[in-house]
């Protein structure tokens, strides 16, 4: 099996790779054209990838089965492409959540302290104690979090120790769970904006997600107060992100950008990093030596897995649901041809098998296969394959819940 590694990616996982016989072509730097070109002449089994695009003409370059995004998010990559052509995305959630949510209070009491407005004038050769010693502190303050999955549920702790008071929204955060994390629930977004001292956005970027804080958010947040971004810079309005910051004294901490380069060192001319309400850091969240070697460990399970059983950990692109809505349970003896004569009536009748397994029982003398459907088979078919396949021994259709 070979794997391309198109990103950086810690020594540990490359021996980890190569130590279970993969082969491992190491080449950090490709990029776009260059990535597509050597796709095509390498023909890798597994694609490796961190900031990197992986696009729909580097799928079609080569015969690549499993692309694996050494990190949480997977926005980078043409997930749609890769569905449609059958290959398997599969991402290391929750192994840089510490790291993230560390800088993300990094930015937090940056913003609070005014440190590289300090660290700049020092280096100016400048002492302005009286502009400097102006800060609120965070104790007693709201943190307003956006978002409770797993770098979120670690800024929860981090606050408390500050003395903050913690409120909270997401998508699926009840009462009853809110309670359990020692978080404040709230309904809204809006309704964070307009308690918080200090929001902070930990959103995986989707289609309902995308823009999702802009200017009615912006609108009812007080004035002055923080907005810190350390998940993906689309899930912000950009613009009015600016504005706000121009007329309402919004300060914000980002280390995610709408507008970011694909290499890791390039211009960046993104005029909100000219705002003097802004402080960025260079999409840096989960590079942490921790988080790396995890992320690796993580990448090299999923990769051993694969290579092992077939089986894809943390795949993000199987079908939630499919079309089927019958099940073919076959109890049959583990001989040649039982489930191939099954397969060839199905076939003839016209009907698309969605999903199977077959389970072999110990002794490997009889196995059970579930068969999913799009339709059901007639009871000719099944009266058929009862009578005139011995090695079948029990036959069951049965109707999938909610059809």
């Amino acid at each position: 099996m070979l794997v391309l590694i198109a990103d950086k990616f810690e020594q540990s996982g490359r021996d980890g790779l190569q130590s279970m016989g993969c082969d491992v072509s190491y080449q950090p730097d490709l990029k776009d054209e260059a990535l597509v070109e050597t796709i095509r002449q390498t023909n890798p089994d597994v694609l490796v990838v961190r900031s990197s695009k992986v696009t729909e003409p580097m799928l079609d370059a080569g015969s690549i089965k499993l692309v694996v995004r050494a990190g949480a998010g997977f926005n980078t990559i043409d997930v749609a492409a890769a569905s449609r052509r059958g290959i398997y995305v599969s991402n290391c959630p929750g192994k840089n959540s510490i790291a993230v949510a560390e800088l993300a209070f990094a930015l937090i009491l940056s913003l609070d302290r005014r440190i590289a407005d300090n660290v700049d004038s020092l280096r100016r050769g400048e002492w302005n104690k009286k502009e400097f010693s102006k800060a609120r502190g965070l104790f007693g303050r709201t943190l307003g979090l956006v978002g409770v999955g797993k770098i979120g549920q670690e800024m929860i702790p981090r606050a408390h120790a500050f003395g903050m008071r913690v409120i909270a929204w997401s998508r699926r955060l009840t009462p009853e769970r809110a309670e359990a994390l020692g978080v404040e629930y709230r309904s809204s977004v809006n309704e964070i904006a307009r308690e918080a001292d200090v929001v902070s956005l930990h959103l995986a970027l989707k289609p309902e997600t995308r823009g999702l804080i802009g200017a009615e958010f912006f609108n009812a947040m007080r004035d002055g107060a923080f907005l810190i971004n350390t998940a993906r810079g689309e899930v912000v309005d950009q613009e009015a992100l600016k504005q706000a910051m121009k007329t309402r004294g919004i300060r914000a901490g980002l280390d995610v950008f709408a507008n970011e380069p694909t290499s890791a060192k390039a211009d960046f001319t993104d005029g909100i990093a000219k705002e003097p309400g802004l402080y960025g850091t260079h999409h840096i969240g989960a590079s942490t030596d921790q988080a790396q070697e995890a992320i690796a460990a993580e990448t090299v399970r999923i990769i051993r897995e694969f290579k092992e059983t077939g089986k894809v950990p943390n795949v993000v692109n199987l079908a939630q649901r499919t079309p089927a809505t019958h099940r073919l349970v076959v109890r049959h003896l583990d001989r040649p041809g039982v489930l191939a004569g099954v397969l060839d009536a199905i076939k003839a009748e016209q009907i698309n098998v969605q999903e199977m397994e077959n389970i072999v029982f110990e002794g490997a003398e009889a196995a059970v296969a579930r068969i999913n459907l799009d339709n059901a088979p007639s009871a000719q078919m099944l009266s058929r394959l009862r009578a005139e396949t011995t090695d079948i021994v029990e036959l069951d259709l049965l109707k999938l819940n909610g059809q």
